[in-house]
């Protein structure tokens, strides 16, 4: 018995559920498949506003997620014989506000605010 051509697609993708590679055995497809290990990223940090009012510096900072964020301000004045200032860690909780503040003698020439776990 001949087989017509356009009869043989037909018999190839009959054929594929019976080869073992296309899922005709499963167990063998889970035992031998790696999995890639994927890194869960946690949204992490607060969100900090900074305000300068001359040489007064004011930051707030909000902590929406679920992990305590250690926040610190930093200010730079701007004068060369005015102290530049760290100020101490603070930890911000889960849903918590914090009020950093500081200053220099003079003008101020830029405040930043640092985060740690």
């Amino acid at each position: 018995m001949r087989l017509s051509p356009r009869f043989a697609p037909l018999l190839v993708v009959l054929a594929l559920p019976l080869i073992p590679a296309y899922g005709g055995d499963a167990s063998h497809t889970t035992k031998t498949a790696l999995h890639a290990r994927v890194p869960v990223v946690r949204p992490f940090g607060s969100e900090c506003r900074i305000r300068v009012e001359g040489s007064y510096v004011t930051a707030y900072c909000h902590n929406p997620y679920p992990e305590i964020d250690r926040v610190a301000l930093h200010i730079e004045c701007d004068r060369w014989w005015d102290i530049d200032s760290d100020g101490t860690r603070v930890a911000v909780g889960p849903t918590q506000t914090v009020r950093l503040a500081g200053r220099c003698w003079k003008e101020v020439r830029s405040a930043w605010v640092t985060h740690r776990r």
